[in-house]
C-alpha cells in the first residue's frame, strides 16, 4: 500500500512565465500597491522575487534613484506587444460577434414586416420619394 503524501514543492522564479512577472512589474508601477501585497494577492513565494522582477524588467531605474524612464528591451516591447494584440483580437472577435447578431436581428426584423405586410395588405415601410423636402417646421 502506497502513501499519498502532499509533499511541498518549493516553486522558483523560473516557474512564473514571462508575461506573468511584467504584468506584475507593471501592476507595482503604475499603482501605489505595495510589493508585500503583491507577494500576498499572486501567492508568490520569495519576499524578494518581486524586487528582483522589478531590478531586471521594470522601467525605472530603482537602483540609481532616479525617475528617469529606462529603455525598455526588445523582449519587454515583444512581449507588451503580443499581450496588446491578444487583447484586441479577443476584442475584435467580440465585436464581430455582435455585428454578426445585429446583422441577423436587422434581417429578422425586415422578413417580420414584409410578412405582415403581405398578411395585412398594409404598407409599413415610408416610401420617401427622392426630392421630398425636409421641412420639420409644419
Amino acid at each position: 500500500m502506497k502513501s499519498t503524501e502532499n509533499k511541498y514543492v518549493k516553486r522558483t522564479q523560473k516557474d512564473y512565465p514571462m508575461s506573468f512577472k511584467l504584468s506584475v512589474v507593471r501592476e507595482y508601477e503604475e499603482t501605489e500597491v505595495s510589493m508585500e501585497a503583491l507577494t500576498r494577492k499572486y501567492g508568490i513565494q520569495g519576499h524578494n522575487t518581486i524586487r528582483q522582477w522589478i531590478n531586471k524588467f521594470g522601467t525605472f531605474d530603482w537602483q540609481n534613484l532616479t525617475l528617469k524612464p529606462m529603455a525598455k528591451t526588445k523582449d519587454q516591447e515583444l512581449l507588451e506587444l503580443r499581450e496588446k494584440v491578444k487583447v484586441l483580437e479577443r476584442k475584435n472577435a467580440r465585436l464581430e460577434k455582435e455585428l454578426e447578431q445585429k446583422d441577423m436581428k436587422a434581417e429578422f426584423f425586415d422578413l417580420m414586416i414584409e410578412i405582415a405586410e403581405e398578411e395585412y395588405g398594409v404598407d409599413i415601410r415610408k416610401k420617401c420619394s427622392p426630392g421630398q423636402s425636409d421641412d420639420t417646421g409644419r
